[in-house]
């Protein structure tokens, strides 16, 4: 599940990516309110944690705009305590509002319910937990490589589409990453022994994708 974090307080932001990313949360992070929509625009994300107070276009402008073209959820984060700033925050379309400072573990529970995030993901007989970064298929534990974790839990965050060599590079390895495009197909081949054949399917010319057909 991705989740962008946006704050101009490096500690606090640092803290919070850390929490989230600890229960498998996929973490953005931005420290301007600018940063933050590009973010928006440029991902698929599940959750938006953002501070009131930002440089530039602050979090209650964020908020409308990402809430004029989408369902995100949305929680927002703010030093302020006036009474009625918790009323300007969810007329702009925040799920939540949350007053700092905070319990991260408590901060990370609202979240969880607000976007019903649940630290194992089960796809037909596997069993995805995004926690302690495991596969197990049947309840048993798959001793899966990092890179076929990771992409067991990105084509199942994208289940039902067609992801291609060159988004799963992106998503799994890294932008960074310069090796061939073809060790996609030899982690997948890796990834479907542990896992089995039915689960991911080849589109020839296109990609890959997750289906489950009981569904």
């Amino acid at each position: 599940m991705n989740v962008l974090i946006a704050d101009d307080q490096k500690d606090m932001l640092k803290i919070l990516c850390a929490y989230f990313e600890k229960e498998g949360f996929t973490v953005f992070q931005a420290e301007t309110g600018e940063e933050a929509l590009t973010i928006f625009y440029e991902e698929k994300l599940d959750l938006a944690v953002l501070d009131w107070m930002m440089p530039g276009i602050n979090g209650i402008e964020v908020c409308k705009e990402m809430k004029a073209s989408s369902g995100l959820k949305i929680m927002m984060l703010t030093a302020k305590s006036e009474g009625e700033d918790e009323y300007f925050a969810l007329e702009a379309g925040a799920d939540d509002y949350v007053k700092k400072p905070f319990f991260p573990k408590a901060l990370l529970a609202r979240a969880k319910n607000l976007t019903g995030f649940h630290n194992t993901i089960q796809i037909a007989d596997i069993t995805i937990d995004t926690y302690a970064k495991k596969l197990y298929k049947n309840n048993s534990d798959l001793n899966a490589t990092k890179t076929e974790y990771e992409l067991m839990r990105v084509l199942c965050q994208n289940k039902g589409g067609i992801l291609n060599r060159t988004q799963l590079l992106d998503l799994v390895w890294g932008i960074d990453y310069e090796g061939e495009e073809r060790t996609v197909d030899t982690h997948i081949r890796r990834l479907r022994e542990k896992i089995g054949d039915s689960l991911i399917k080849t589109h020839r010319g296109m990609g890959y994708s997750l289906e489950v057909s009981d569904e």
